[in-house]
């Protein structure tokens, strides 16, 4: 080992770094959000899918072929459920998300009062003739 801080220290040290913390958070709120989202499907768009067909459930749809059955209705309600999932997440998270992004983008910025040095590029006021930092003269903004 390079230092002298044991292989608890160093367990300790990865537990706290920033990124192994983020992903531990980002895991259980995926996680609740899913049961959130399954629960959508089950409860609400299931049953809607359900008025729509006739039926809810689509598993015992099966044939039968060389004595081979092939259980085509368990995969029609997977992808209902993933398309259902999938649009939920899209409506949910997706698009408030994008539409937050757009107005954050299209925020006007604030008039700064401030402008570069062209010599040592600190900001100093835009009325100064002279910079505080690296005492050269500027020209005035007008």
């Amino acid at each position: 080992m390079a230092d002298n801080k044991g292989l608890l220290g160093e367990f300790k040290d990865f537990l706290l770094r920033g990124n192994v913390v983020e992903l531990a958070i980002a895991v259980i709120i995926g996680t609740a959000f899913g049961l959130v989202v399954n629960a959508l499907v089950k409860d609400l768009l299931t049953p809607i899918v359900a008025a729509i067909f006739g039926k809810p459930n689509f598993s015992n749809l099966k044939f039968t072929l060389n004595h081979s059955e092939f259980l085509f209705g368990d995969f029609i309600n997977q992808v209902i459920t993933f398309l259902s999932v999938a649009t939920a997440v899209f409506f949910v998270v997706v698009k408030p998300v994008n539409m937050l992004e757009q107005r954050r983008r299209h925020a006007p910025e604030p008039d700064s009062t401030d402008r570069p040095c062209p010599e040592c590029l600190s900001q100093i006021p835009k009325a100064a003739r002279r910079c505080s930092r690296c005492t050269s003269e500027v020209a005035p903004l007008a």
